[in-house]
Formats: C-alpha cells, structure tokens, sequence
C-alpha cells in the first residue's frame, strides 16, 4: 500500500499507544459493522399499491438465510467488550463512582439527540409534503429500532460497581444466575403454561438477557476468564444453541421475522444467550490472534475508525437505508434491500415465473425470484404502463391458472398481502 493510504496508517500508528489492547478494539469495530450489516442484508421495505413503505425481510421466503444471523448478530460480542473497556475505565477512575457514570452516559446521549433532532424536525416536513402516514410510521420504527440498544445499554452501565463486586466474588460464575433468570421465563412463556402467562412477562428478559454478556466482560477485564473459562464458554455455549434449535425447537433466525409469532431478540431469548457465550468465548480463546494480525498498520487503522465513528454507524444507519429506498421509485409490491438482491440471485427462478417475465405485456425491469413468487400471489386486476401509453387494465387469472398455495404455508391471506410470499 502506498501515497495517501499509506500514510494515514503510519499517522494512525504513530498515534498509538503502545498499552491499547488492539484485540478489543478489533471485536468492537466487528460488532459494530455486524449492525448495519445485519439491518441491511436481513431488513428491507416493500411498497403497497397505495405507495407507502412497509418493512420487509428475505427471511419471510428464504428461510434458508436464517444462519446468516447467527453471524450478523454480534451485539454479545459488543456487550462483552463494553463491559472489559468499562471495567478497565472504572478502575482507573479517580473520584466519585456518579462522575465515572455521568462521563459514560453523556458520551452516549449526545449523538442520539443529535439523530432524534433531526428526524423531529423532518417527520412534520414530510408529512406537509403528502408523504403516506405508513411510510412516516415505518420510518420512525426503523430510525428508533437501534437507539433502544443506547437505552439498555445505559443501564447495564450504570450497575459496572455491581457487576465488579460479582466478578470477584463468583469470577465468570457471576453471570450464570442471569442465565437461568432468563431460561425460567422462557420456560414461563413457552411451556406447560404458556397460555396462564400475561403478554408483558417476556418484557422480564430485557435487563438480564443483555447483561449477561456485558458481566462476561467484566469477569474478563477482572481476570477471572482465561482460556479455560474461554473453552467452556464457546462449547457450552454452543452445544445449548443446538439444543434450543433441534430439541426445543426455537425460531433459527436471530432477528426479528414480520409475521412471525416468536422472535428471538426482542427482548433476548435463551437462544441470544446461548449464541453470546459462544462467541464470547471464541472472543477470549482468540484475543491473542486478534490482537497480533491488527498490528500491521494497514488493518490497524480502519479499526480505528469505525471505533471513532461508533455512535455515528449505530444511530444514522437506518436513516441511510431510507435514504435509498425513498428515491428509489419502487413499485408496488416490490422490495428494496441487499438481502432480497443477494436471494434473488442465489435462489433459481421458479419456471412460470421465468415465463411470465417473457409475457409480450409485462413491462420491463429487473426483479429478484422472490419479488416475482410475491407477484404471483397477487390477486386483484393489475395494469402495464408503459412509456407515454394509457394503462391497460389486464384482467384477475381465472381459479384454474391463479398460483397455488402451498398447504404447509400455514400463512392466511391476510399475513401475506401480497407481500410474504408462500412456499
């Protein structure tokens, strides 16, 4: 690598402390990445007829995809570094423990202002300028989707002084109660007596579902996890991960799926904690690796940036996906995200779709497998526009040539309007 890139990577090198614990920093800016990532590939919108976007997701068609999750989903890995960086910075503090917290929450709240500002400003500019309600609705949930993570993850560090006492009285046994915390209400929701339960109980999962990685970080940063601890974390981990998926049968998608009954992250089930003692112990087994393959400047510095734009990828990367599909002149039915691109090209064409792409009076364009499998389930009459022509109205396919649905689709008319295609 040489001229310009070259140099920044020295300056970032330079500027280094030779003490930074460049493996941390390394699983951060991965955990980070693995959010917008994840929003991208395994979210989307989709346009109705009447012109409003709605949220969409591939997972609704390819199945197949849910084990990309289980990589995109990181945020063990982040609250596991939040809580080893925050261990560390509460030991070097000098001063009041209400200080230390102030200082970590304002760094926080003021990018999540910033963004919240603005999308104040924009939603009644928009509305005034006839954009849909749906679409301004579908906006703020993907703009706010994110930001929930500031607010939990606030909490978790604000009980650190707590969390520090645990680890060195219990080591990384401290986290094994929040564990079982959330198993009991999983089994409280999903058991025997699933239907005695009130709805807000899973609402019990948030607190400690999300600690647990975070009181990982902390018996790390206190020493009290070593390889050891690091083995039994990955194995153990994973080995319940399969369990919950082949024995208890948990949804295998780690985001949420829209029509869907189950989910597995909102709020966290015992599958997130599963897969986040998993990773956080491939994270300790492999610090070492990490930490010497990122000392090449080359690799070392853009760790270094995205760790300086941390707060920046988490609260504006909703708003750049809407930022693309806005002026993107979807029409209706269609969908808008990588993942359904990266589907459509994986997955072969069905024959009839492929033939009614060829049809003299479909209009031109390009459209993944699962967009065309969602047209076909359309019912209704529907119209061809072409350039400068007045629509033609082309009449509903009879019973006998409308597409079938699949008996094991269990899905109703009404949840999938055309929208979730049927297998």
């Amino acid at each position: 690598m040489s001229g310009p890139l070259a140099r920044l990577s020295a300056a970032v090198e330079a500027r280094t402390p030779a003490h930074r614990d460049r493996a941390l920093d390394g699983l951060r800016a991965l955990a980070l990445l693995a959010v917008p990532t994840g929003h991208w590939l395994l979210g989307g919108l989709t346009r109705d007829g009447g012109g409003a976007l709605h949220n969409a997701s591939p997972l609704t068609a390819f199945g197949g995809l849910a084990p990309v999750s289980w990589i995109l989903q990181m945020l063990g890995i982040f609250f596991l570094v939040g809580g080893y960086a925050s261990v560390l910075s509460y030991r070097r503090h000098r001063g009041p423990a209400g200080a230390w917290l102030k200082g970590r929450l304002a760094r926080l709240g003021q990018p999540v202002l910033g963004v919240t500002a603005v999308w104040a400003t924009l939603l009644p500019v928009l509305y005034a300028a006839g954009v849909p309600g749906t679409t301004l609705r579908t906006a703020s949930t993907l703009v706010i989707q994110p930001l929930w993570f500031v607010g939990v993850y606030a909490v978790v560090t604000a009980l650190t002084p707590y969390c520090v006492r645990a680890a060195r009285r219990l080591g990384g046994w401290a986290a094994a109660p929040l564990l079982g915390a959330v198993a009991v209400v999983d089994f409280l929701r999903y058991g025997p007596y699933t239907d005695a339960m009130p709805s807000w109980l899973s609402v019990l999962n948030v607190l400690p579902g999300w600690l647990f990685a975070y009181q990982l970080g902390v018996s790390w940063g206190e020493k009290r996890i070593g390889r050891r601890g690091g083995w039994l974390l990955a194995v153990g981990g994973a080995a319940l991960f399969a369990v919950l998926l082949v024995v208890f049968h948990y949804p295998a998608s780690m985001v949420g799926v829209p029509g869907e009954a189950r989910t597995n992250s909102h709020p966290p089930s015992l599958l997130v904690l599963a897969l986040a003692a998993a990773q956080s112990g491939a994270a300790v087994l492999l610090r070492e690796r990490i930490a010497k393959l990122l000392r090449r400047p080359a690799l070392w510095a853009p760790v270094v940036v995205v760790n300086l734009s941390a707060m920046t990828i988490l609260c504006w990367h909703q708003t750049a996906m809407l930022a693309a599909a806005v002026p993107s002149r979807l029409r209706a039915g269609s969908r808008l995200s990588a993942g359904w691109s990266v589907a459509g090209r994986a997955v072969p064409r069905a024959p009839e779709d492929a033939a009614a792409r060829q049809s003299p009076g479909r209009p031109g364009g390009a459209h993944s497998g699962a967009r065309g499998t969602a047209r076909a389930t359309q019912h209704g009459p529907q119209t061809d526009r072409g350039s400068g022509a007045r629509p033609r109205v082309r009449p509903s396919p009879t019973p006998a040539s409308r597409p079938r649905r699949s008996r094991s689709c269990g899905r109703g008319r009404r949840a999938c309007p055309g929208v979730l295609p049927c297998a």
